[in-house]
């Protein structure tokens, strides 16, 4: 299987891709056992604290069927730490050359982000199908997503920044988004507190959620 094939069938085993910024291992593990209890099947952790890659770690030992991706992977020492630490996919706000080498090299499957038509060409020719739409909203938001599946058919994107429990259900229903990714199922005061009950019935309500959504346009 290739590392594109592999990517896909992750992500749209998800549907939604929980973004979590956690400060400790013992909290990235409480939160995503919660979301897991919940029916999550995967998460996102970025490396936007000094204890994320420790907690990568800690969470793929302790939830090994947990699909884990290591976001804001912005430098080739990123993509090797978070290849060390054990990750199922990374992600990046964008896409250079050295990084996509890097993966490559690395057998890292590669969620890179893009926004405009021509980062989208860029992508292409590197080989890439699969992309992060970021930052979404202010990026375009549905109506951009929904003009590049003309020109851009066979494109999967995963839109990221600014979705919400209100706009969720109109990205998701566009037939070039294989998931969503955000940090709304997830308060901050929630997380603060480790209410890790209350985090699992968010993700169960999430779940029921999207089991009413029709299906995707084709």
């Amino acid at each position: 299987m290739t590392t594109m094939v592999y990517l896909r069938e992750q992500l749209d085993g998800v549907r939604v891709l929980p973004v979590l910024q956690v400060e400790s291992e013992e909290q990235a593990v409480g939160l995503c056992r919660a979301l897991q209890a919940g029916g999550l099947k995967g998460v996102e952790i970025t490396l936007r604290t000094s204890a994320a890659l420790a907690a990568i770690s800690a969470v793929k030992k302790t939830l090994p069927d947990l699909m884990v991706a290591a976001g804001t992977v912005n430098s080739i020492r990123d993509m090797e730490s978070v290849a060390a630490a054990g990750v199922d996919l990374a992600v990046s706000p964008g896409l250079t050359r050295l990084l996509s080498d890097c993966a490559r090299e690395l057998g890292m499957p590669f969620l890179p982000g893009v926004s405009t038509a021509s980062e989208i060409l860029g992508g292409l020719e590197l080989g890439y199908t699969t992309f992060k739409f970021f930052p979404a909203e202010t990026s375009g938001g549905v109506a951009a997503l929904s003009a590049f599946g003309a020109p851009f058919q066979g494109v999967s994107f995963c839109p990221t920044g600014g979705i919400n429990q209100e706009n969720l259900a109109d990205y998701l229903k566009l037939p070039n988004v294989i998931c969503a990714g955000g940090s709304w199922m997830v308060p901050k005061d929630l997380l603060a507190d480790r209410d890790w009950q209350a985090i699992e019935s968010r993700a169960r309500q999430l779940l029921e959620f999207l089991g009413q959504l029709p299906a995707r346009e084709s």
